[in-house]
């Protein structure tokens, strides 16, 4: 979230060159919305030479770059400009930042509809025409759970929200968008309904975590993620690219206390008889985590998906703990591949062995649900039930 302040170029290329070295391909990263647009109508100079460079150095180095906008949501909070706020509307569950850390006590204003669509136009006009036919650019980004940020008033605006969108990026620089969708967007009504919004969307996308999600059975359950993909398959009739999916991994030489991260505001699952060396948070130790990996990289596969990427890359900088969001998330800090030292994780080594496979992609299988009866239920027993026939319905189902 600071990267763009402190923009390091050198420090960028050691990074890519580290990641295509794992056979890895393509590199998603977040625009943070206050940095790069500091004023409704006006965009940073700076920044966007610092985006044209980024975007440079992914081509030098054979990769691809899928550059995500309005961020916006990331690790817990929310980073906004200050024109951006609705100054009627408190932050709600998720707290509010300015990229530099001023916090503001109101939360995004509706930017599905005028004059924020506007705005929006503006920003992703600004930057799109900047990457007219560049090698490096594989896929935009409409944003990174921007559902965090405000639900859409109704499915109607959040699909013509995504309709304008990608369709001024297409006009200006001739590639396709995705949207960063993620598990609450199906567990809860957000205003979104797969079979309109990723109508015009070059590929339906997905979010999801073991730790995160209600139905899984523990924190290593392979099945959540993939059962999530199919799911949004068969709602938005298009093929998946699941492109977030990971978990914390507990600090060297603890195991997890529990299965499942608390939401924001909800008090931590039950623990009881905690070993001495319990973790403060639910995750998987280093060992746990490749194997997690490598079965849900294979499930994803064979059922249909696209592909799909790591959260995240690297671990935090341990300096940054008592900052937001870590300073009330402390579990955000360890997703990475490689620790805060530099060195690899096992996990980076799977994900490298995986590439190596080279596998190709598959046809998505039968759909698993109809939209209208998901989001007419909106219970969590129900989909619970449905994860449970989901599960039935695959003979390598881990007991």
């Amino acid at each position: 979230m600071y990267m763009w302040d402190r923009f390091d170029l050198g420090e960028l290329r050691e990074d890519f060159a580290r990641l295509r070295s794992l056979g890895l391909g393509v590199v998603r990263f977040f625009l943070m919305w206050d940095a790069f647009q500091p004023q409704h109508d006006r965009m940073d100079d700076a920044m966007l030479r610092r985006f044209d460079a980024f975007m440079d150095a992914l081509g030098d180095a054979h990769l691809k770059g899928m550059p995500a906008f309005f961020t916006g949501h990331m690790s817990g909070v929310n980073y906004l400009p200050e024109w951006a706020l609705d100054l009627s509307r408190p932050h709600g569950r998720f707290r509010t930042f300015g990229s530099r850390l001023q916090e503001y006590a109101f939360g995004a204003g509706d930017f599905y509809t005028e004059p924020l669509l506007t705005a929006m136009r503006t920003h992703v006009r600004a930057v799109g025409e900047r990457c007219r036919g560049h090698e490096a650019l594989l896929y935009w980004d409409l944003g990174n759970e921007f559902s965090n940020l405000r639900s859409a008033p109704s499915p109607a605006q959040a699909a013509a929200w995504a309709q304008q969108l990608t369709g001024d990026l297409f006009e200006v620089s001739g590639a396709g968008s995705t949207a960063g969708n993620h598990g609450e967007d199906l567990t809860e009504d957000r205003g979104i309904r797969p079979s309109s919004f990723c109508t015009p969307l070059a590929c339906a996308v997905m979010h999801g975590y073991s730790v995160y999600s209600h139905f899984a059975r523990s924190r290593t359950d392979p099945e959540v993620v993939p059962f999530l993909c199919q799911l949004w398959q068969s709602m938005s009739g298009k093929p998946v690219l699941f492109d977030e999916f990971g978990n914390p991994t507990c600090p060297p030489g603890t195991v997890s206390p529990y299965d499942r991260v608390p939401l924001p505001g909800e008090p931590a699952p039950e623990a009881k008889d905690l070993p001495k060396n319990a973790a403060p948070y639910a995750c998987l130790t280093e060992d746990e985590m490749a194997a997690y990996c490598y079965e849900v990289l294979d499930r994803l596969q064979r059922r249909g998906a696209l592909g799909a990427f790591w959260w995240n890359w690297a671990d935090y900088a341990p300096e940054l703990a008592n900052t937001p969001p870590f300073d009330r998330a402390r579990h955000e800090m360890t997703f990475g591949i490689i620790r805060n030292d530099g060195t690899l994780k096992p996990v980076a080594l799977t994900l490298q062995r995986f590439a190596r496979e080279g596998r190709s992609v598959v046809p998505t299988p039968a759909p698993i649900v109809r939209e209208e009866e998901w989001y007419d239920s909106m219970d969590k027993a129900y989909q619970t039930a449905l994860f449970q026939r989901y599960l039935n319905a695959y003979s390598d189902v881990n007991a």
